[in-house]
């Protein structure tokens, strides 16, 4: 099997979603960190925009299929369906029942449209935004929290290592670098016992300690 290319950065989750599927395939992937702006090793210069014209990471090049997938969920998707042939990460469609199908795609889709960008706004305006705004801030920090109500619910009712019921799978892959990053947020999760024992069961996990890791010490794509 050839190396696929994993483009990434050294922060921010998505990446690291994409990086777990790697990772618990077993696939052989080589890294290459962009940074923001559009200079030579930017994301919004000519270099990365002939991989993703949409100038954002993750972007995989995987040179067995001819693929250039960009997005983390059409990234994961696309592992998947090439790689994941005995369905040790998502749903095998001819033994899985109806709701397991739809459980799969709904809490995918719940973190990749719901929780995912409500975190991604508290991190902006705890961080970025270029004058403070509280009001902004502590609506987007009001919208993680009911985020991580529900999941709290969940995890309760799939046992809490895992946000479905019969362990690790690729929506732990899209989960875990999102909810991990309330500390970046600020947000005080004390009272989220199940999610907090979530984050040490998934973290304790060697795919996960080793891509957080590598994925911050990995080479930058164009060399200065």
């Amino acid at each position: 099997m050839k190396t696929i290319t994993l483009h990434a950065h050294d922060s921010g989750p998505n990446p690291y979603k994409v990086a777990l599927v790697l990772e618990n395939l077993k696939i052989p992937y080589e890294l290459k960190l962009w940074d923001f702006g559009d200079g030579e090793n930017g994301v919004k210069g000519p270099n990365f925009l002939k991989i993703n014209e949409n100038g954002r990471v993750p972007a995989l090049e995987d040179p067995n299929s001819s693929v250039v997938a960009w997005e983390s969920t059409a990234c994961v998707n696309h592992l998947l369906r090439t790689y994941d042939t005995s369905y040790t990460l998502h749903p095998d469609p001819s033994k899985a029942s109806p709701q397991d199908l739809v459980d799969y795609d709904k809490w995918t889709s719940f973190l990749t449209t719901t929780l995912g960008p409500m975190m991604g706004q508290l991190n902006w305006y705890t961080h970025y935004n270029p004058t403070p705004n509280e009001n902004a801030r502590a609506r987007y920090e009001a919208q993680a929290h009911r985020c991580f109500e529900v999941l709290e619910g969940q995890l309760g009712k799939s046992g809490g290592k895992s946000v479905l019921p019969g362990g690790f799978s690729a929506v732990d892959c899209h989960f875990y670098p999102w909810v991990d990053e309330y500390k970046y947020g600020k947000m005080d999760i004390g009272k989220y016992e199940k999610v907090k024992g979530y984050l040490k069961a998934v973290g304790e996990r060697a795919e996960v300690q080793k891509i957080y890791e590598e994925i911050p010490k990995a080479e930058k794509a164009v060399k200065g």
